[in-house]
């Protein structure tokens, strides 16, 4: 396997970010509670929709905010992403 440079994700994206994965992680937290209070499948459902979207935008922001990085060799000579590998990524959040 091809060695990769890890992301690194612009300061004010990582913010952004870190913020939507914080909100993920108290909905998630409020799903576990729904389910172990027996809400109603409606509203869990719903709240976890919103954990999905929370975590699918993190994931969108991060591949978006290292698509240069990706498309550049690296560092220590890694050669870029190729098309494939860029949508295989993509791929893997849709």
């Amino acid at each position: 396997m091809k060695r990769r440079n890890p992301v690194k994700v612009e300061d004010a994206a990582a913010t952004a970010v870190l913020n939507r994965l914080r909100r993920a992680q108290g909905q998630l937290a409020g799903v576990i509670a729904m389910i172990e209070a027996g809400r109603d499948c409606k509203d869990v459902v719903t709240q976890l929709a919103a954990v999905s979207s929370a975590l699918d935008r993190a994931g969108f922001k991060i591949v978006a905010s290292g698509m240069r990085q990706c498309l550049t060799e690296s560092e220590d000579g890694a050669p870029p992403m190729t098309e494939a590998e860029l949508e295989k990524l993509f791929l893997a959040l849709a």
